[in-house]
């Protein structure tokens, strides 16, 4: 007899019941995780959920690594976001192992199947641009085309300059509005003090930024700049990216 919750129907034979109880024949819960959440939004909506068994509640990420097997590991970005289902009652340690499983298989993969001259030394350098990609844009079309940005970058030892990683930097005290200031406050997240890659990822790349990331589009363009429908602007040049940011961030005001 195989542990877990069941749903019996009014009716049902004890030969029923008995197959239903050996089979393992349980009612799943679900939980979907998000492409872009970080580890802590993750936490979050693991304690917040009815149906799981809370082992990891207020225990210390380092704690979770470890039970998880990896040690010394910093968690941001290695969990896979995706729809998980599960037995009433299991554990969240056993559902977050799935997920860093889950991330471990696909990062291998793609990783296994890049594009050739890429600058990252291994693939946790390729997972930490991928969870910059994932916060940079939700639009399929500009992912590669983003990527291939901060390749150029970073070959030509630019800085990545990039929003999301300062964000990230100021944690609980970013309020929503991002300073001039925030880009002057170095933190080992500010990449607009900080040449080359964030100490660790930023949040939960998706398969689609991973993927964009180790194939990114074949392009010079050095900047982009949102044009506010969603879309971005690539620029070659930066008298071209100021233009465009006078354009769609400024109203045409210089």
């Amino acid at each position: 007899i195989k542990a877990g919750s069941y749903e019996i129907a009014r009716g049902v034979t004890q030969l029923q019941l008995l197959r239903k109880l050996t089979h393992g024949d349980f009612t799943q819960a679900e939980l979907a995780f998000i492409e872009g959440w970080t580890f802590r939004q993750m936490r979050e909506r693991l304690d917040a959920h009815p149906d799981l068994r809370h082992e990891t509640t207020g225990i210390p990420e380092a704690e979770i690594m470890r039970l998880l097997g990896a040690p010394q590991v910093a968690a941001e970005g290695l969990f896979f976001p995706d729809t998980y289902l599960f037995a009433k009652r299991s554990s969240d340690v056993e559902l977050l192992a799935r997920a860093y499983r889950a991330m471990q298989r696909h990062l291998e993969r793609e990783w296994s199947a890049r594009a050739a001259a890429l600058p990252y030394r291994d693939p946790y350098q390729a997972l930490i641009m991928a969870s910059i990609v994932e916060k940079e844009t939700g639009r399929e079309q500009d992912r590669s085309l983003v990527a291939a940005v901060f390749v150029n970058r970073l070959r030509q030892g630019m800085l990545l300059q990039t929003d999301p990683t300062v964000i990230y930097g100021l944690g609980e005290n970013f309020d929503g509005n991002l300073r001039k200031s925030d880009l002057l406050a170095d933190t080992p997240y500010n990449t607009y003090t900080r040449a080359g890659l964030p100490p660790t990822p930023i949040a939960m790349p998706g398969l689609a930024s991973l993927r964009a990331t180790l194939h990114p589009e074949l392009s010079e363009a050095l900047y982009f700049v949102a044009r506010g429908d969603g879309t971005s602007h690539f620029s070659h040049t930066l008298p071209e990216h100021r233009q465009a940011v006078t354009r769609y961030q400024k109203g045409g005001k210089p």
